[in-house]
């Protein structure tokens, strides 16, 4: 198995054993206090289901802080257990949508649970890889990233999905961690080192 599959999977496994037991020991924070440290105000957490925030991780409030237009399209690509695309939902109104993907089926089950109870009927979650979106090409108003980039090291073809599914000239918000210097060459995943 070559670094980049055992890279995923080892990703893969641990956002998902975030999703199925929040409140263990992770190596990366998560939930509601780490949502409200980034800036994700109390109140909106308040009118947001908590299986979506009990297992948030991500790097940023990208979904707070993205223009999101009153009717957009809006795919929020790492969706992960939907705090991102709730907040989008809201924001984008009846008129707009948003499309939730994510690898994790364990984050996805949460995701699409929140977005039942807060009763979202502009949000849809699917199961795919970034860099091969189940989206039509030049259909989507905004693109939303919360910390997915570290996580995969096929970011040439994400960057190119995201461009194909793009409408002209429509933006992309990405969150990300930033290295200061290049880290290290390894030949061993380690899943607790986020920088792939």
């Amino acid at each position: 198995m070559e670094i980049s599959s055992k890279l995923r999977d080892a990703v893969r496994e641990a956002y998902s054993a975030a999703a199925d037991d929040p409140n263990r020991e992770h190596p990366f924070p998560v939930g509601r206090s780490f949502a409200e440290s980034l800036g994700y105000p109390r109140q909106l957490l308040d009118r947001i289901p908590p299986v979506a925030f009990e297992a948030f991780t991500g790097v940023s409030r990208v979904g707070i802080l993205a223009d999101l237009p009153d009717g957009a399209t809006v795919l929020d690509l790492g969706c992960g257990s939907g705090l991102d695309s709730l907040v989008a939902s809201e924001r984008v109104g009846p008129g707009g949508s948003v499309l939730g993907v994510d690898f994790s089926s364990a984050m996805l089950e949460r995701a699409r649970r929140a977005a039942g109870e807060s009763n979202a009927q502009n949000v849809t979650f699917v199961g795919a890889d970034a860099e091969r979106l189940p989206v039509a090409d030049a259909t989507i108003d905004v693109v939303l990233t919360n910390g997915i980039f570290n996580l995969n090291p096929a970011r040439e073809a994400i960057f190119a999905e995201m461009a194909r599914v793009l409408r002209r000239g429509a933006p992309a918000y990405a969150a990300e961690l930033i290295l200061r210097e290049a880290a290290p060459a390894r030949k061993t995943i380690d899943p607790s080192d986020w920088f792939a």
